[in-house]
């Protein structure tokens, strides 16, 4: 129920974003700078306080990395483990148990303990393998959000332009980017020269696209937009304005950091095994009585 809710809540911040770069792409100039509450003279330190108040700070969040007992648990506890921990405790009692004591007409030699190695072995398998994938995602998690530690250069209207900490970027700074610079947050481009930017780390491609500040038409994608750049994006070449249009969780590179650094979701196989487990559990509890 808490994971729903959680999925659902992430769902729904990832449609308003994608909303929010939709538009932002399609809106000529003026309009962007409207919406962002801006002018191309950046905002006074009242106006940076007013957008950090209304948009939040420019910082992915993520979860606290769960705890080692806490891992480990959830990995070898599901009905699955279940099943066969019941199957290993039966087999330890009529395999060797009663064998060794010669109980219930058994003698020490049918002793036999392989059926037990047999299932621990596959406990021991099954819970390994899913520790070291949540443990892979989670370090995945960590890594992404590690990539973002880098300055940029804004125009504030009190201070001209200057050099400042990636989080202090607000809704509506006015940035300006040159090759070898980290795409602060995600941005509206406004004026570009010969611009290319890297967006392998969202993508996956390695070819780096060119970004254009000219009014784009509906695109699929939102990372198909030529004039939207993204948090987590490097600059290859050339020079560039932008206005940021949204920062910290609420941008496409936050939105993915958190959908990796969440709980992983059931695949239709765990589904169908959980549900397997749980016929087989009930008709255990079932038959035992009975017979």
């Amino acid at each position: 129920m808490h994971r729903n809710k959680k999925d659902s809540a992430l769902l729904q911040r990832q449609e308003a974003l994608h909303q929010r770069l939709h538009t932002a792409a399609a809106q000529p100039m003026k309009e962007v700078l409207r919406a962002a509450g801006t002018t191309l003279r950046g905002l006074s330190e009242q106006e940076v306080a007013a957008s950090r108040s209304a948009h939040g700070s420019n910082k992915v969040t993520h979860e606290k990395k769960k705890s080692l007992p806490k891992r480990l648990a959830e990995a070898f506890i599901n009905p699955f483990t279940a099943i066969l921990f019941c199957l290993a405790v039966v087999s330890t009692i009529t395999d060797m148990i009663f064998p060794y004591f010669s109980l219930l007409g058994s003698s020490p030699e049918d002793f036999d303990c392989l059926t037990v190695v047999i299932i621990v072995t596959m406990v021991g398998i099954s819970g390994t393998l899913r520790f070291v994938q949540e443990s892979r995602s989670g370090n995945a998690a960590e890594k992404l959000l590690a990539m973002i530690t880098t300055t940029c250069t804004v125009d504030r209207r009190e201070g001209a332009r200057m050099e400042i900490p990636l989080e202090q970027v607000v809704v509506g700074d006015i940035v300006h980017l040159s090759a070898g610079d980290m795409i602060p947050a995600d941005l509206r481009i406004l004026d570009a020269k010969d611009l290319f930017v890297s967006q392998a780390s969202l993508t996956g491609e390695s070819e780096p696209v060119e970004k254009l500040p000219a009014v784009s038409p509906p695109m699929d994608a939102v990372t198909d937009y030529p004039n939207i750049a993204f948090m987590g994006s490097n600059v290859i070449s050339g020079s560039a304005t932008a206005v940021v249009v949204a920062v910290g969780d609420d941008t496409l590179f936050g939105s993915m950091a958190s959908a990796v650094a969440g709980e992983a979701v059931e695949t239709s196989f765990t589904k169908g095994v959980n549900a397997v487990s749980w016929v087989l559990i009930r008709f255990m509890l079932v038959m035992v009585p009975v017979v």
